[in-house]
């Protein structure tokens, strides 16, 4: 048995030993080979890095050659620049130099010439005295020749010449009270129609402006809206001008157009009041209160025709007494004015026995010719003349409407009447007037205008504004100067400023001698 085993075992030990050593032998080969790959990656590695040193090398060479020549291209051109300030230095220098050679020069010839002026001056003394005396000798032998003295003749002469100046201003005066007589009819129409005007000037600012009044000042932000977009949508929607400034809790609306303004301040509310404002909501609005507004003024045109009994009048002509409430005159509202002397018209025609009814009509419509705004150039009678005649209204009527300022020559007793209670309407105590402040305005301004002349002492204007008071000094201003003076102020006056109706200027020159008893 024991037999049997051995040469087992030594087969077993033989293979153990065999693969050992092929075990051995693998692990021998293998290293080998790992360590022939690690040295062949070790090599690749060492050149790829000296490969990629030498790159780097050269492009910092590059970076460097690039940096260098920008370097020097900046040097350049700080060069540059410093030979060229240095060359404008040397300019500067030398137009220095020439200036004040030149000024140099200047100064000598200066000298030179108030040197000449001096030596000039005293020729001229010199020749002035020679000709005194001889003047004075000439005197002497004209005196002798003559038989009187200077101050006689001299008085003689100033006769003979006032003598002559009463004679050409007795014919002067004559020729112009006759040419005054000849157009004397012409200039009064001419005031007439000066005085006709649709709005005054002295008004213009309260027919012109209109205050919104709003809770905060937050709200002129939103009103104004972002780079202004909110107040351009809104005064090209309306045709007005918005002025947003730094009066509280305001806006004013300008227009020359009262019905725009009154469009402008329906919008403004209707936004404020809805809050959301921004171009298409202000356009949507504007259209909206525009509706409202023609409405509106159909319906005050309805009323006023009703409450005054007038049948069959035109619809065109009742939104024109509508519009009648959005204008003044003179700062008398249009619409109550013409209702006025609609009632005045009637009472006076019953009274007369005439047709209160036909009075009452053409007293309502003698203004109408105020309210359109085409035709500027002709005078508002004339133009609601011609409406009248547009719209079929009676001879009567029309006649009335154009007459009422004579305009045209009146052809029924119904002209007179509607001209007599126009200037009822508009004289009566109240009716018409000027703001305070524009009213105080124009008569400093009056009085300051006079008071910028040499020799004035002092200015008064009095009796409205229709008279200047000028005081001047009776050592300064003679008589022809003080006449003088009167037309130059009138002819500035006239040129400068605008007034209603006419200014008299009136210089004062006064002597007063001053004594006190002791």
């Amino acid at each position: 048995m024991n037999l049997d085993l051995e040469p087992i075992l030594i087969i077993a030990a033989a293979a153990i030993i065999g693969i050992g050593l092929g075990v051995l032998v693998t692990y021998i080969l293998l290293r080998k080979g790992i360590e022939s790959r690690a040295s062949d990656i070790i090599k690749d590695a060492e050149k790829q890095a000296a490969i990629l040193k030498d790159k780097k090398m050269l492009e910092a060479k590059e970076r460097f050659l690039q940096l260098k020549a920008e370097h020097e291209s900046t040097v350049g051109e700080k060069n540059k620049q410093i030979l060229l300030t240095e060359n404008r230095i040397k300019q500067k220098e030398q137009s220095l130099n020439q200036r004040l050679e030149q000024t140099q020069r200047k100064e000598k010839e200066l000298d030179s010439a108030k040197n000449n002026y001096n030596e000039q001056s005293k020729n001229v003394e010199r020749k002035m005295d020679e000709l005194s005396k001889m003047h004075q000798r000439q005197v002497a032998q004209l005196e002798t020749i003559s038989e009187l003295s200077a101050d006689d003749a001299k008085a003689q002469l100033i006769e003979s010449l006032k003598e002559d100046a009463r004679a050409q201003g007795a014919v002067y005066a004559k020729e112009i009270v006759e040419e005054a007589k000849l157009t004397a009819n012409k200039e009064a129409k001419k005031v007439v129609l000066q005085s006709i005007q649709r709005v005054a000037v002295e008004t213009a600012v309260e027919n012109a402006i209109t205050v919104f009044n709003i809770e905060n000042d937050e709200m002129k932000g939103r009103i104004i809206g972002r780079e202004g977009r909110n107040i351009r949508a809104l005064e090209a929607a309306t045709g007005v001008e918005v002025i947003v400034d730094d009066t509280p809790e305001a806006i004013v609306i300008s227009c020359f157009d009262p019905v725009r303004r009154e469009l402008a301040r329906m919008a403004l509310h209707q936004l404020i009041s809805d809050g959301r404002i921004h171009p298409a909501r202000i356009e949507e609005v504007v259209e909206k209160c525009r509706k409202q507004l023609e409405d509106e003024i159909a319906e005050v045109g309805k009323r006023t025709v009703i409450d005054l009994g007038i049948n069959n009048l035109h619809p065109d002509l009742i939104r024109i007494v509508g519009k009648m409430k959005y204008r003044s005159s003179y700062g008398q509202n249009l619409l109550q004015h013409s209702r006025e002397v609609a009632n005045l018209a009637a009472t006076m025609a019953s009274e007369l026995g005439l047709n209160p009814k036909l009075a009452k009509r053409a007293g309502l419509l003698h203004d109408i010719g105020k309210v359109p705004d085409e035709a500027p150039e002709l005078p508002h009678a004339i133009l609601g003349m011609n409406l009248a005649e547009k719209y079929k209204e009676r001879p009567e009527v029309c006649n009335a409407i154009g007459a009422h300022h004579d305009e045209v020559e009146m052809t029924s007793l119904l002209s007179p009447i509607i001209q007599v209670c126009d200037a009822i309407s508009g004289a009566r105590p109240g009716a018409r007037r000027e703001i305070v402040e524009q009213y105080a305005k124009r008569l400093r301004d009056l009085e300051s205008l006079a008071l910028s002349y040499k020799g004035v002492e002092k200015t008064y204007a009095i009796q409205a504004g229709r008279e200047l008071r000028v005081i001047v000094g009776s050592e300064k201003i003679n008589d022809k100067e003080a006449e003088v003076l009167s037309f130059e102020i009138a002819q500035k006056i006239q040129n400068e400023m605008t007034y209603p109706g006419q200014v008299r200027v009136t210089v004062i020159r006064e002597t007063r001698a001053v004594n006190i008893a002791k």
